[in-house]
């Protein structure tokens, strides 16, 4: 499996989940390692640029993607 390239800078593992090491570990395992389509993070980042995604966009908030996009106009 293929680590995803943005997990080394992306800021949700690196800041936002240091106090949960646990719960980032299994965020990663299922989102970072091998296919990472399914990250919402990373679906906004390949659409609109590493600056339009969201602080508060957890990986598994795929929900959330096609309302950022549309606020962006790149949906």
């Amino acid at each position: 499996m293929a680590e995803c390239e943005c997990l080394p800078k992306c800021p949700f593992f690196n800041d936002r989940m240091a106090d949960k090491p646990a719960t980032a570990g299994l965020l990663k395992k299922q989102y970072c390692l091998g296919d990472n389509t399914e990250c919402a993070r990373h679906q906004v980042k390949v659409a609109a640029g590493a600056e339009a995604v969201p602080a508060d966009l957890y990986p598994a908030q795929v929900s959330r993607v096609h309302g950022i996009l549309v606020s962006l106009g790149k949906a």
